[in-house]
């Protein structure tokens, strides 16, 4: 169920570094939201900022300028419920499937037997429920971001930061887990920031997909997106004409230059 006030709030945020005696500034001034139960991918040229930014937007980073609020308050370090997921899937190679998902639950002290079913449960959403012996050595590298994603989603996070967690993978294991990772957010009601350089998955994933400038990194342009197929189908989903309409105006405007860039 969508709430009406947004989860987050980013207002005029902005970075800079100094260094060698100058300023350098990576975020320019981007503002947007992010309201319950939806989906948003942030796009950009390559080199804009966008992991910046996510870091911003979570406290990894301090802000130059601007402000950022989560459900109403200003941020101040990482906010609760909130559940950050990257590229790597930094796995311990010590610990079996089921020993990383249960990490973040041993974290916040609960009982041997609490942690062992949610893990368990979690395993099983992901499809992993014959592999939760499996070290991550053993596990190819869609099965090892299945676990990153399961280790993420058992403590219950209201809202995911996912930084290109796909862009390693093949593209059919890419598909699949895109789909999958999809339909476990939106049944279980959650929010979900996805930075990706990959302007179809943006497409086929999100209900917004947000495209910023060149460096420093302003807001480009913010799109709503509303198709014409099932996104159940991802194959499907890609041919339809709406979203390849989306895909060419997209690329457009990231290849676009101009005074922000």
């Amino acid at each position: 169920m969508l709430h009406p006030a947004p989860l987050l709030v980013a207002d005029r945020v902005a970075k800079t570094y100094v260094g060698g005696g100058r300023a350098h500034a990576v975020i320019g001034e981007v503002s947007f939201s992010l309201r319950a139960g939806e989906i948003v991918s942030i796009v950009g040229p390559s080199g804009c900022g966008k992991t910046t930014l996510l870091n911003l937007l979570c406290g990894v980073l301090p802000l130059s300028a601007g402000s950022v609020v989560w459900r109403g308050l200003p941020l101040d370090g990482m906010p609760e419920r909130v559940g950050y997921m990257l590229q790597k899937d930094l796995l311990l190679p010590w610990r079996t499937a089921v020993g990383n998902v249960k990490l973040g639950l041993e974290l916040k002290r609960l009982s041997r037997a609490q942690c062992e079913e949610r893990a368990h449960d979690m395993l099983r959403k992901v499809g992993l429920t014959a592999f939760h012996k499996y070290y991550p050595a053993a596990l190819s590298g869609g099965m090892r971001q299945r676990v990153a994603l399961a280790r993420t989603l058992v403590t219950d996070p209201e809202v995911l930061l996912l930084d290109e967690p796909f862009a390693a993978l093949d593209f059919q294991t890419k598909l699949l887990l895109e789909g999958d990772m999809a339909r476990l957010v939106r049944s279980e009601g959650r929010s979900l920031l996805m930075i990706t350089h990959d302007v179809e998955e943006a497409v086929s994933l999100s209900d917004r997909v947000v495209v910023l400038s060149h460096r420093p990194a302003n807001i480009r342009a913010v799109h709503e997106i509303v198709l014409d197929a099932d996104r159940g189908d991802m194959m499907d989903l890609r041919q339809s004409p709406r979203f390849v309409e989306y895909v060419r105006t997209i690329w457009s405007q990231l290849e676009a230059r101009s005074s922000d860039g």
